[in-house]
């Protein structure tokens, strides 16, 4: 019962991240801007960051079943 929680989390997770990471080459890909009036390289840099963040957190809860 207690590994429900935990796949949820562990698949919401992990979707973000993957999601986030996808985005973030796409744009960085095309030169397009990550995120609009800031630095292109802090705004992919803290993107990838957030999104291998999250990647690390889903793999942590898929652990904790």
């Amino acid at each position: 019962m207690e590994s429900g929680p935990a796949i949820f989390a562990g698949t919401v997770f992990a979707l973000f991240g993957a999601g986030l990471l996808l985005w973030t080459g796409a744009r960085v890909a095309h030169r397009a801007p990550v995120a609009d009036g800031v630095n292109p390289v802090a705004s992919a840099t803290l993107a990838a960051l957030a999104g291998s963040g999250a990647l690390v957190l889903g793999v942590w809860c898929f652990t904790r079943m």
